[in-house]
């Protein structure tokens, strides 16, 4: 159903934006890219390299500067016609991923940005399909399962990151009554689950650096705990998923959760990792108060490389439910790997690429 498709698509050259780039074409898209003006070497380097990877033709892949912060999303009126002529999906990745982003910067570019990304997808002519890149973190601080079907809440935000990518998906679902919409949420992105490519460190690797300092001593120590969980997926699957999700017309109207529906709870997950890299688990379990206390203390990140915005993170009592996500996903065969049997590749890559 891809094939043939004019794909309009923002946020390249980032990382999970040039993955799910590469696979468009290689499913016989045409790509229309929007991309900011400071990114543009940096974008064009990656179509090489994605035209000496696929084959396909460079014609097929064409830049467009521009910026969703603008009215018109910057476009000049060319290239603004084009896109509204020609365009029939749209691929809405753009945003600040920075728990610590300020509350300007979050609110410009992922609320206000996906306003203007959203009328610019109203206005076009031959819209089949419009894919909202959210997060499952718009649930904020709320407790216990979340479900697909659910978004508004009261519960409060860690971080204007969370707070932006709410207000943004709240503006994106709203439209699910006139437009063909399907929401993306995946959890904790990671690095790709057969070679461990990744293009930040982040999330895991906050405990896998912790780890690699002094193995022997501090993987006997298991700082996590049995309630709580960090739902990781591989990059690849995230990609796959938005592939196959993208060509079945049952995920319009829906909102899906791209999250591991057996994640390991954290006091496993440190294990898992330490056994990689020391060839044994833990000896000793440190209260879960000890544990949070000493890593919001000031000196902390600096011993542990833990910043304090992502703290809350390993303390959160929060599961994705992804019974739909699996349903649509079920058909195109695809299912989410477990974190232990690709966690060498993962810790592998963080080695070698320090």
């Amino acid at each position: 159903m891809l094939a043939g498709e004019t794909i309009f698509l923002t946020g390249f050259p980032g990382f999970i934006a040039r993955r799910l780039l590469q696979r468009l074409a290689m499913a016989g898209c045409r790509l229309l890219i929007l991309v900011q003006p400071s990114f543009l070497e940096k974008a064009k380097e990656e179509i090489a390299n994605i035209v000496r990877e696929t084959g396909r033709a460079l014609p097929d892949f064409r830049l467009l500067e521009g910026d969703i912060t603008l009215p018109d999303l910057g476009l000049g009126n060319g290239n603004l016609e084009m896109v509204r002529a020609e365009a029939n999906v749209i691929f809405h990745l753009a945003a600040i991923y920075d728990l610590a982003v300020e509350r300007t910067p979050a609110f410009e570019v992922n609320a206000e940005g996906t306003a203007n990304v959203n009328a610019l997808v109203r206005s076009l002519s031959n819209l089949r399909h419009y894919h909202y890149v959210s997060t499952c973190y718009v649930a904020g601080r709320r407790q216990g399962r979340i479900c697909e079907t659910e978004l508004a809440h009261n519960a409060g935000f860690r971080n204007f990151y969370e707070e932006s990518k709410y207000q943004a998906e709240t503006k994106v679902n709203a439209l699910k009554t006139e437009l063909p919409i399907t929401i993306h949420r995946p959890s904790v992105v990671c690095g790709d689950s057969h070679t461990g490519e990744t293009a930040k460190y982040d999330g895991v690797y906050y405990l896998i650096r912790y780890l690699l300092k002094w193995p022997s001593l501090v993987s006997r120590l298991n700082i996590g705990n049995d309630e709580v969980s960090l739902n990781l997926v591989p990059i690849d699957f995230v990609v796959e998923a938005m592939i196959a999700l993208a060509r079945e017309p049952q995920s319009i109207g829906k909102t899906v959760q791209i999250a591991d529906p057996q994640p390991l709870s954290t006091f496993e997950l440190f294990n898992t990792i330490a056994r990689y890299i020391n060839g044994s688990g833990s000896q000793v379990r440190v209260p879960v108060p000890l544990v949070k206390f000493s890593l919001m203390l000031p000196f902390s990140p600096a011993i542990t490389g833990l910043p304090h915005h992502a703290v809350p993170y390993f303390f959160l009592n929060q599961s994705y439910d992804t019974t739909g996500a699996s349903q649509l996903l079920k058909p195109h065969g695809i299912t989410c790997p477990r974190f232990s049997d690709y966690v060498d590749k993962i810790v592998d890559f963080a080695v070698s690429n320090p």
